[in-house]
């Protein structure tokens, strides 16, 4: 896309280009979204960045009035397999403020130096001022949200002094902490979607594909149409010990076919992992998490707000916030770009009714690779309601009980560790699916395949390919929803075939499908399954 291009969406205000770049305006130090309504600036006092990290490093400051942190991740981070497109969705799984620049490094398996370089080359900002960018707007959305001290906030956001927090703050939002705490709206705003933003924007913007896309909701307040609004606090619990609410808005670009979604999820719900509540058309999915500190509740409500779903997270860790947004924003394919997707498979005569019919389709993900992989093996030549019995007695005999109930959530998925050497005879499967269900666990657990978010999808699936009991099948299952891949197609599924057949649709026909081949499987399985109405 050319800088005149750019421009063009600017002066159009043109959401669809909404995290896929930023404009700073030189006469006032501000960076913003494509679709910001202020006044467009003059084409010589506009400059282009690929992240808002890449314009914060330039020395621009978020816009308070359209708010580029509220736009949706990139949906080119989850479609490139490259090393640049592993670093991002790693650092917005938070790698570096976990294992430092060297432990991303190492994952990719280049040098620091090499990564400092690629990433720096293409996106205009280092791993270290990416995830700087990151931990801001974790921090932002805490101090907004919760009545936390100060000082724990900069730490759970990732910080690594109060100094380095307040210093951060100020450059990026021209702020102190108590002024953005202090922004925190009061009152209802009647004001129309321009002057909803009543706070200070966020940092992330469309750089990560997790950590953008979501800022505090707004009690009381005028949805925004491509992004989030902030919310008074209220119902959050003091301090940090025991579990923190968290409320928020996550965004999403263009329509969202959230009954297919509900529908998907509610099919497959495990027992004292998931639930499924209401009626639909307003129902709230909920699920137990496993984060990298602790263990987290989330629940997603299914009726959407004007460019949002509304989500709760209830973390027994803080650190664990930027985390599990990104996996939430995962599962719930977020990211997803469905201009591109509409445009190349309405483009075959076949598919553009289903395209119609269905506007906003997504391809889930998974809030959990290790427990997806599991389940596809679990789901092997069976139906999905066999693969969701003998889940429920997979999480009954090895799931992790909480401390203390939430619901129907009782318990966590097993970890890998707890499958590898266990019988499962609790399980009404062949001992030979229970070997290869020990096989894919061992795997996982030393290592030896890799499901994390920066894993190289070709050898992942490889890999996976090369254990005794996966075939293409499964290991394309686990590649599309565990490495949230947008481009697989599981020709020799029966589903699949019998939805093409409806469709009129050729499978042979696939290659003009790409990169978009597994949002064109999720509608050959729902062609003969109407959209829901009303």
């Amino acid at each position: 896309m050319s800088e005149d291009s750019r421009y063009e969406a600017v002066c159009s205000r043109d959401a669809r280009f909404d995290g896929q770049f930023f404009f700073g305006v030189t006469t006032t130090g501000i960076y913003c979204r494509p679709s910001c309504p202020a006044t467009t600036p003059r084409r010589k006092n506009v400059r282009f960045f690929p992240t808002s990290a890449a314009a914060q490093g330039a020395g621009f400051r978020a816009c308070r009035r359209c708010r580029p942190d509220a736009v949706p991740g990139s949906a080119e981070w989850n479609a490139r397999a490259d090393s640049v497109g592993r670093a991002m969705r790693m650092i917005g799984d938070g790698v570096v403020d976990r294992e430092g620049v060297s432990g991303l490094a190492a994952r990719l398996g280049y040098s620091a130096r090499q990564v400092q370089r690629q990433l720096t080359a293409e996106l205009g900002a280092g791993p270290v001022a990416l995830a700087r960018a990151q931990r801001a707007h974790t921090a932002r959305i805490l101090l907004r949200t919760t009545d936390l001290r100060a000082s724990e906030i900069a730490f759970a956001a990732g910080f690594s002094s109060v100094r380095q927090f307040n210093d951060t703050l100020r450059a990026i939002y021209a702020a102190t902490p108590t002024e953005l705490r202090a922004a925190r709206p009061e009152k209802p705003s009647l004001s129309g979607p321009a002057e909803a933003a009543d706070g200070v924007p966020g940092a992330s913007g469309g750089a990560l594909p997790g950590a953008s896309g979501m800022v505090p909701r707004a009690s009381g307040m005028v949805p925004r149409a491509s992004g989030m609004v902030p919310r008074a606090s209220g119902g959050v619990p003091r301090g940090s010990g025991g579990a923190a609410g968290v409320p928020l808005r996550l965004a999403y670009r263009g329509p969202y076919d959230t009954a297919q979604v509900f529908d998907y999820l509610a099919r497959r719900a495990l027992a004292g992992v998931e639930e499924m509540v209401g009626a639909p058309g307003a129902r709230t999915y909920r699920r137990t998490l496993r984060l990298p500190h602790a263990c987290a509740v989330v629940e997603v409500d299914e009726r959407p707000g004007d460019g949002w779903l509304e989500c709760r997270l209830r973390l027994t860790e803080l650190r664990d916030l930027t985390t599990a947004i990104q996996r939430i924003r995962r599962l719930f394919d977020l990211d997803a770009d469905p201009y591109a997707v509409a445009e190349r498979l309405g483009a075959d005569a076949a598919l553009a009714p289903l395209v119609a019919a269905r506007p906003g389709l997504r391809s889930p993900g998974t809030a959990d690779p290790t427990e997806l992989a599991v389940r596809a093996v679990l789901g092997q030549q069976v139906s999905v309601a066999a693969g969701r019995v003998l889940g429920d007695a997979l999480v009954a005999a090895y799931g992790e009980p909480l401390a203390r109930p939430d619901g129907g959530l009782t318990r966590l998925f097993p970890r890998a560790e707890d499958l590898a050497g266990a019988p499962l005879t609790e399980l009404g499967m062949p001992e030979g699916r229970r070997a290869t269900l020990r096989t894919l666990a061992t795997a996982l657990a030393d290592g030896a395949v890799r499901l994390d978010a920066g894993a190289e999808r070709d050898r992942a699936e490889k890999e996976l390919l090369g254990l005794r009991g996966i075939g293409p099948w499964t290991a394309g299952y686990i590649r599309m929803r565990a490495l949230g891949d947008p481009d697989v197609l599981l020709e020799s599924d029966v589903a699949v075939r019998a939805g093409a057949r409806a469709a009129g649709a050729h499978l042979e026909d696939s290659e003009s499908w790409r990169p978009w081949r597994s949002y064109a499987m999720h509608h050959l399985w729902n062609a003969a399954r109407p959209p829901r109405t009303g």
